[in-house]
C-alpha cells in the first residue's frame, strides 16, 4: 500500500476474513492543500455570509426558520428512501388524515424534532459524542430502524454495499464495533482543539469522518448531515439553521459517495473539500435567494390584503403572519387568531382564496383545510430539479 493510503486510514483484514477501514485521527497528515482550495472556500464562506445577512434581514427570521427546517428534513430523509414530500410533512404536522399519505413521514417529523432538540441542547451542551447520541435516539424514536439500539453505539460490524450483497461482497467496511468509542473520541477532540484549520475546511472534514466511522446500525448519513448543521450554528458562522446542503447532495448522490470513498482509497480529501465548498457555494446562493423572493412576496401580498380587504385588512395581515409559522390551517384557527365568530373567519378565507392566497386541500365540506400555496412553492419547487454535475 502506498504511504498516501495512510493519510486517510488503512484496511485491516480482521479474523472472519473481511477487511475493515481504520481511519486515522483528523486532521490529515500531510495537512490539507488549502492554496488549491482558496478559491472555493472563500466563495463558500461569503456565499455563506450573504445568506446569514439575508434570513436576518427577514421580519421574524423565525418564522422562516420554520420552512427551512422541513425543506432540510425532507431532503435528507429522502437519501435514505424515504418518499414524504413537504406537503406531505406538512399535512402530517396540521393532523390532516390521508390514507394515502406515505408512512415514512413519521422518520422526517423525527428528523425535525432532532434537529430542533439539538440547537436547543448546543445551548449548554458542546457538539459531542453525547449530544451525537441524543440526537440519534430522537431521529429513530418509534420508525423503522428504531430496533436497532436508538442513541446506542453499534456493537456489530455494518457495511455499505448493494442491497442485498455480504460482508465480503461490500463496497465499504466501517472500523470494527470496538474501536468506535475512541474514533469518537478523538472526533470529539478534533471539534474542540485549538487550531488554525478554517471552521469550514474542519466541517467538511468531520463530515466525512463521521460517514466513514459509521457508529450507528441506521440512522448514519442523516445524523452525519445534522452535524453539518449543528457545526455552523455552534460556531456561529450561521445565526440560524437555513442551509440545506441535503438538496445538493441528493442532487450530485453518486459523486458525493465516490468521493467518501476516495478519501478511504487513495487519501484524496481536497477533492471531497472541493466538492463541499461548492454545494455550500449553491445551496446558500440558492436560500438567499429564496429569502429574497419571501420578502417580495410578504409584501406584495400584504399590498394585495391592505388594498382588497377594506376594513378587515387588519385582520387580514393577522391571519399573513401566522400563515408564515402555520402554513396550513382551518376556519377554526383563523377564528382563534382574529378573535372574531366562525362566520367573519370564513369569509375572510373566502377573501384569501378569492385573492390567491389560500388553496383548499382536503375536498371536504367539513374540516377544511387550506394551504398557503404560494409560500410552500418556494421551497418545494427545488425537489423537481433535475441533476447535472456540478463543475
Amino acid at each position: 500500500m502506498t504511504t498516501q493510503h495512510h493519510r486517510a486510514g488503512k484496511y485491516l483484514p480482521q479474523t472472519t476474513g473481511y477487511q475493515a477501514f481504520i481511519p486515522e485521527p483528523l486532521p490529515p497528515k500531510p495537512s490539507i492543500q488549502l492554496e488549491c482550495l482558496h478559491g472555493l472556500l472563500s466563495q463558500a464562506d461569503r456565499a455563506l455570509g450573504r445568506l446569514d445577512g439575508s434570513v436576518l434581514t427577514l421580519p421574524n427570521p423565525d418564522l422562516f426558520v420554520f420552512m427551512y427546517v422541513r425543506k432540510e428534513a425532507v431532503l435528507s430523509s429522502q437519501i435514505e428512501g424515504t418518499q414524504s414530500s413537504l406537503q406531505d410533512v406538512l399535512a402530517a404536522e396540521a393532523k390532516i388524515f390521508d390514507r394515502e399519505r406515505p408512512r415514512d413521514v413519521r422518520e422526517v417529523l423525527n428528523y425535525i424534532e432532532a434537529l430542533r432538540h439539538g440547537l436547543e441542547r448546543l445551548e449548554d451542551l458542546p457538539v459531542s459524542v453525547r449530544l451525537i447520541r441524543e440526537i440519534h435516539r430522537q431521529l429513530l424514536q418509534g420508525v423503522r430502524g428504531g430496533g436497532l439500539t436508538p442513541g446506542e453505539l453499534r456493537t456489530s460490524q455494518n457495511w455499505i454495499g448493494p442491497r442485498g450483497c455480504t460482508l465480503i461482497e461490500a463496497t465499504y467496511v466501517p472500523p470494527p464495533p470496538e474501536l468506535v468509542p475512541e474514533l469518537l473520541g478523538n472526533l470529539e477532540k478534533f471539534i474542540h482543539g485549538q487550531d488554525d484549520i478554517p471552521a469550514l475546511v474542519k466541517i467538511g472534514l468531520l463530515h466525512a469522518q463521521f460517514e466513514t466511522i459509521h457508529p450507528f446500525l441506521d440512522g448514519n448519513g442523516r445524523i452525519g448531515r445534522l452535524l453539518i448543521t449543528f457545526l455552523l450554528c455552534h460556531w456561529e458562522i450561521l445565526h440560524k439553521p437555513v442551509l440545506y446542503l441535503s438538496y445538493y447532495f441528493k442532487k450530485y448522490r453518486q459523486e458525493y459517495y465516490d468521493l467518501l470513498q476516495q478519501i478511504r482509497e487513495s487519501g484524496d480529501w481536497e477533492s471531497w473539500l472541493a466538492f463541499f465548498f461548492k454545494g455550500i457555494t449553491e445551496v446558500s446562493n440558492q436560500a438567499a435567494e429564496t429569502s429574497r423572493r419571501i420578502l417580495e412576496m410578504r409584501e406584495h401580498h400584504r399590498s394585495l390584503i391592505a388594498e382588497k380587504l377594506g376594513y378587515s385588512a387588519g385582520n387580514g395581515h393577522r391571519v399573513l403572519e401566522t400563515l408564515y409559522e402555520r402554513p396550513i390551517v382551518s376556519v377554526k384557527e383563523v377564528e382563534s387568531v382574529t378573535r372574531t365568530t366562525f362566520a367573519a373567519a370564513n369569509k375572510l378565507v373566502k377573501r384569501f382564496e378569492e385573492l390567491g392566497l389560500l388553496e383548499e386541500i382536503t375536498g371536504q365540506a367539513r374540516n377544511r383545510r387550506f394551504r398557503y400555496a404560494p409560500y410552500i412553492n418556494l421551497f418545494a419547487d427545488t425537489e423537481q430539479q433535475s441533476p447535472e454535475p456540478p463543475k
